[in-house]
């Protein structure tokens, strides 16, 4: 799932080196944390949340495949 949500995000920005995905994992919940540069968090987020929201669904769909429950978090890069 990690890897799903890596390629997707590098495929929409202008800086894929910028782009880091954490996993944060507890029992059959999987939490992950997008973090793109600056400049590209309005490609990541999209018009009206769009990107982010389609995302959230691919990533759904994965999690349910391997039987957990999945959430993604677009951050601020720190």
């Amino acid at each position: 799932m990690k890897s799903l949500i890596e390629f997707i995000a590098k495929s929409l920005v202008d800086d894929p080196t910028e782009v880091v995905v954490t996993e944060r994992s507890r029992r059959k919940d999987v939490l992950l944390l997008l973090s793109v540069a600056e400049e590209d968090m309005g490609r990541v987020i999209g018009r009206n949340g769009r990107v982010a929201s389609a995302m959230r669904t691919l990533l759904r769909v994965a999690a349910s495949r391997q039987g957990v429950r999945s959430s993604l978090d677009i951050i601020e890069r720190e």
